[in-house]
């Protein structure tokens, strides 16, 4: 067994675990990256849909800390409590959500789960009749951004309730 022996490590151990490492701090250059590369993403497009992609592909990855993060924030931007309930539900639960937001969270799931089946067609063609060009390939880094986030967060042990915003 080997011991971390980093000095960047989060002061909080997540359900029993050894405290991680701090992403931001371990990692600076990347994490800047990926700072830049989800605000190049989420340019131009509608904040509520950025939130509603935010906060299904943090159920789909098990992302407590990121999922907590993006209701806070869809919160604070004045989504309504219905509609943050009925994301991860959202299939039977249309009528809370455009035609529009319901392509994306199908693209969404498709891109969060690629492994299990790809990106079917009739979903891709779907978001691309409700999106321009530019606005869907927005749409495509912001899934991959939160993914990464969705990634970096269970990887580094990130506990939820414990951001900064």
């Amino acid at each position: 067994m080997t011991t971390n022996t980093n000095t960047t490590t989060n002061t909080t151990p997540v359900q029993g675990r050894a405290p991680r490492l701090e992403f931001a701090k371990s990692s600076p250059k990347a994490f800047r990256a990926l700072v830049a590369f989800d605000a190049a993403a989420r340019e131009g497009l509608d904040p509520a849909l950025v939130e509603l992609i935010q906060i299904r592909a943090s159920h789909l990855n098990h992302c407590a800390y990121c999922l907590h993060m993006h209701t806070n924030d869809a919160r604070k931007a004045g989504e309504s409590e219905d509609r943050l309930h009925m994301v991860a539900v959202w299939r039977e639960a249309r009528h809370f959500f455009t035609e529009r937001e319901q392509a994306a969270l199908a693209l969404t799931e498709a891109m969060t789960l690629v492994a299990d089946a790809g990106v079917p067609d009739d979903v891709y063609a779907q978001a691309a009749s409700h999106f321009e060009e530019r606005e869907l390939a927005q749409v495509l880094a912001l899934i991959c951004t939160i993914n990464t986030w969705n990634r970096v967060a269970l990887s580094t042990g990130k506990v939820a309730g414990t951001d900064e915003r």
